[in-house]
């Protein structure tokens, strides 16, 4: 466990009205693939204030959450990391997440990942054998982990892929997800993350939702735009004078409405959506910034990344 212990409540303390009754905190679990960065991660919400707990056993976070709850705020934000050495207490990490919104205390689950090759790296990097590794290989204990945490991943509010993520960008990217996590009280805004990509460099197996706009046409065709990106003002010009941009751009803004609708009400607070062109340079870059542009008009707090841009 990190971070300094829980404060106690002096009985002497002078009570806000309704103060009473326990608080709501910001919850935070951090869970995903061994190797994936949860290290990282816990640093990170500690330097955001969070109150860090490292491997609890599932069946004692209600408990920790309930202790917080009676600090009237001293502890307003807590951070809970697990791995898969809590197999041996519960495997019912999705049973607590249930239980706890039952109780209106939903925590939010971010989620991480990387590519198995990645993953290998770094455990070699480290020579340290993977935890579910056993008598096998390094790549079965890696299989079987991502087995086991597929029910979880899949309700997960924020799913973040850190194999092309440097520690920098891991830290911005939760930053970005948790830095103004306010309490409970009220459900937290949709937040959105628009991702440009090259299909030639694959898809990130992190977005919630891809859309292809490769029926536009290549700029890297026209030799004056070829050696210029999806920010220059001439290949914007000429990707948003195309036919049919504009009316992908105002029917697919309905969609991403709809959608984030939805997500609202299930109380998801984290969307992705990866665009895709053939080289993530011209196409997928305008588009992505362009659509950006609609869910932050729309309400949505949104960061625009552009993963492949510079790579050819």
């Amino acid at each position: 466990m990190s971070s300094a212990p829980i404060p106690d409540d002096p009985a002497g303390d002078q009570r806000v009205p309704g103060a009473g009754a326990p608080g709501r905190l910001d919850t935070v679990l951090v869970t995903g693939l061994s190797g994936a960065g949860r290290s990282t991660a816990a640093k990170c919400f500690e330097d955001l204030g969070y109150y860090v707990v490292d491997n609890l056993p599932p069946e004692l976070i209600a408990t920790l959450v309930d202790l917080g709850s009676r600090t009237h705020g001293a502890v307003a934000r807590l951070a809970v990391v697990m791995d898969v050495r809590s197999r041996a207490f519960s495997s019912d990490l999705r049973g607590v997440v249930r239980t706890l919104d039952e109780r209106g205390l939903r925590p939010r689950v971010l989620f991480l990942e990387a590519s198995d090759d990645v993953l290998v790296r770094r455990f070699e990097n480290v020579r340290r054998a993977h935890p579910l590794q056993a008598d096998g290989r390094l790549v079965d204990g890696i299989t079987a982990e991502r087995e086991l945490l597929a029910p979880l991943r899949d309700d997960a509010d924020l799913v973040l892929d850190t194999s092309n993520r440097s520690v920098h960008d891991l830290r911005h990217a939760i930053e970005s997800a948790f830095a103004e996590g306010g309490r409970l009280d009220t459900r937290p805004e949709l937040r959105a993350t628009v991702l440009s990509f090259g299909y030639k460099y694959g898809i990130p197996v992190d977005a919630d939702l891809v859309v292809d706009v490769r029926f536009l046409p290549n700029p890297h065709w026209i030799p004056e735009l070829r050696e210029l990106t999806g920010r220059d003002p001439e290949v914007r010009d000429y990707v948003l004078a195309q036919d049919d941009t504009e009316a992908f751009l105002d029917e697919y803004a309905k969609v991403l409405d709809i959608i984030g609708a939805g997500y609202r009400r299930e109380s998801k607070s984290y969307l992705t959506l990866g665009v895709g062109c053939t080289g993530g340079k011209h196409r997928s870059v305008v588009l992505a910034q362009e659509l950006a542009n609609r869910l932050a008009a729309a309400g949505v707090r949104t960061t625009v990344v552009h993963r492949d841009l510079g790579r050819e």
